[in-house]
């Protein structure tokens, strides 16, 4: 039985596009890895590559990807809309085929061992590889970003799990661990108040009292004179694409403003639009098993 792990490492990089490629080349001609998916956000100014494999394989080219992005990425000269406290800002992993959430954990836990010895990167395992449960939510890891790191790491509860007890100086530091699927979703506001789209997403995310498995902040599309409620739906069979979406119009019409527009972020489980589909069309009693694709797969 093939294994099949996959991965949705996020770099703070999404302007360069020189740089993004050299990234993904580390996941192309490599046997036993299939790069699935790619994408670099100029006002996040992140890059998100989602890729798949057998789990050596995929093991060895994200710590080739890591040090690529440890290379080529400064953060004492970054900017943009998306928090961020490394190079390689976070690494995810995602059981998928015939593997278990903890053959993943492992996997994450060889990897943050390598990349801390190998490129002086200091690693905080987070969700389900998390070594302490103030350590589980990746915000919490991530609060006071890249420029709160050197502080943040001299208080003993913020040790790192592996490499230096000191950030690297370009690089920051890396958040690595295994989870569920997630899914990026952001939904665009027709206006370009900030303080709207901050205010509509601390009423949508879980600790402002909105939904449970979401994470929200308002963002800035400068390019397009706009806003954005960035959501991660991070269960999204308990915590649907349609819930989250109708949440965000309904905190705007407070304020006067509609919903312009929504995108994805990398891939997306099937599942989860045709559960979003079926409550748009008023499908009664629809499964995923009805659709064509899901059937030839099997």
């Amino acid at each position: 039985m093939n294994k099949i792990m996959e991965c949705v490492p996020n770099f703070s990089e999404g302007r360069d596009k020189q740089k993004i490629e050299k990234i993904a080349d580390a996941f192309r001609g490599k046997e036993g890895v299939k790069l699935l998916d790619y994408s670099g956000d100029a006002d996040h100014n992140r890059s998100v590559i989602t890729v798949a494999g057998e789990p050596e394989a995929l093991k060895n080219a994200v710590i080739e990807a890591i040090g690529r992005a440890v290379e080529l990425i400064d953060l004492t000269q970054h900017h943009g809309q998306h928090p961020r406290m490394g190079a390689v800002d976070v690494v995810p992993f995602i059981p998928i085929k015939n593997v278990t959430m903890e053959e993943a954990v492992v996997l994450s836990k060889e990897v943050a061992q390598t990349v801390g010895e190998r490129f002086g990167l200091p690693v905080y395992l987070y969700e389900k590889s998390a070594s302490a449960t103030h350590r589980e939510n990746l915000s919490a890891v991530r609060k006071g970003e890249f420029e709160g790191l050197s502080d943040k790491m001299k208080l003993p509860e913020w040790t790192p799990d592996f490499g230096p007890f000191k950030p690297h100086p370009t690089a920051g530091v890396v958040a690595i661990g295994a989870r569920m699927p997630l899914v990026a979703y952001n939904v665009n506001l027709g206006t370009n108040n900030l303080e709207i789209a901050t205010a509509i997403s601390k009423k949508v995310r879980h600790v402002g009292g909105g939904l449970r498995f979401c994470k929200a902040m308002g963002v800035v599309l400068e390019d397009r004179g706009i806003t954005q409620v960035s959501m991660n739906l991070t269960d999204y069979t308990k915590t649907a694409i349609y819930r989250a979406h109708e949440l965000v119009r309904i905190e705007a019409q407070r304020y006067g403003v509609p919903v312009v527009g929504a995108e994805v972020i990398g891939l997306v489980p099937m599942e989860a639009l045709v559960d979003t589909a079926a409550y748009y069309l008023g499908l009664e009693n629809f499964s995923v098993n009805q659709v064509l694709e899901t059937r030839l797969m099997e």
